[in-house]
């Protein structure tokens, strides 16, 4: 059976796409026929190699986005491939996670910059060059509506990133360019998987936390991630879809607000 090819002929790019959520990103796009400009700090090459052995149109760029002059670089690098990009996953992030009392300003700091501040201003640079019927897909978190103690100021990023979201839609729906917010809960990364095989007692317990008791893989979330960013989705703007296994909804049971 031929592969769906719905993002046949449209130019992507994705940050944070060498590992976890980003690389199953990447490879959901290139499996839809994209045109994928990726970037990651390190560790990107390899994995593009990979896919254009299959057959597949990737290209991989080092970027700290944390770095304006970084970030800006590869905004230039990425243009100046494509010409026009037809779609923006803006995914990458980082979690940092302390006691709130003894949170630090540097923390905090690297928080706002790597997961708002690189969003805002990628989106700034890329937007004149992304025609009518464009897509953007934000990647927040389900922290950014049910949130845990010592998460503060990362929960604050992905409810910054949520309402920025909202107000891009508007912002840019007058160019013909959707937004959206795909928001994510635990996944399956490679990360979590490394945590998980080194205490194997995890894996019960992280499936717990799930309504349908299994939680997201990095497959799951790259699908939905390359459906918003696809003219199936032309309806949805300014919308946050929650991809997360029911996760935050076990805040709404009524015994845990007993």
């Amino acid at each position: 059976m031929m592969q769906d090819k719905f993002l046949n002929g449209k130019s992507i790019v994705v940050t944070g796409g060498g590992a976890g959520i980003g690389w199953g990103i990447v490879q959901a796009c290139c499996a839809a026929g994209a045109r994928v400009v990726f970037c990651q700090r390190s560790n990107g090459e390899d994995r593009a190699q990979a896919l254009r052995a299959q057959g597949h149109d990737v290209t991989f760029m080092p970027c700290d986005i944390s770095s304006i002059e970084s970030l800006k670089a590869f905004a230039e690098a990425a243009k100046d491939h494509l010409t026009t990009v037809d779609g923006l996953i803006n995914n990458a992030g980082v979690t940092i996670e302390g006691d709130f009392l003894e949170f630090s300003i540097a923390d905090a700091d690297r928080l706002w910059n790597t997961n708002v501040r690189s969003m805002f201003l990628l989106t700034q640079w890329l937007a004149p060059v992304m025609p009518r019927g464009a897509a953007i897909v934000n990647v927040s978190s389900n922290h950014g509506t049910s949130s845990v103690a010592g998460y503060e100021m990362y929960a604050a990023t992905k409810g910054a990133i949520s309402a920025m979201t909202r107000a891009m839609a508007w912002s840019l729906g007058k160019r013909g360019i959707r937004a959206n917010t795909l928001s994510p809960g635990l996944t399956r990364t490679e990360a979590v998987q490394g945590v998980i095989d080194r205490s194997p007692s995890l894996e019960t317990g992280f499936n717990a936390m799930h309504a349908d008791g299994g939680f997201a893989t990095i497959e799951e979330i790259g699908a939905i991630a390359a459906f918003l960013v696809s003219e199936r989705a032309s309806a949805m703007t300014g919308a946050e879809l929650l991809a997360d296994h029911g996760m935050a909804a076990q805040l709404c049971r009524d015994d845990d607000l007993k």
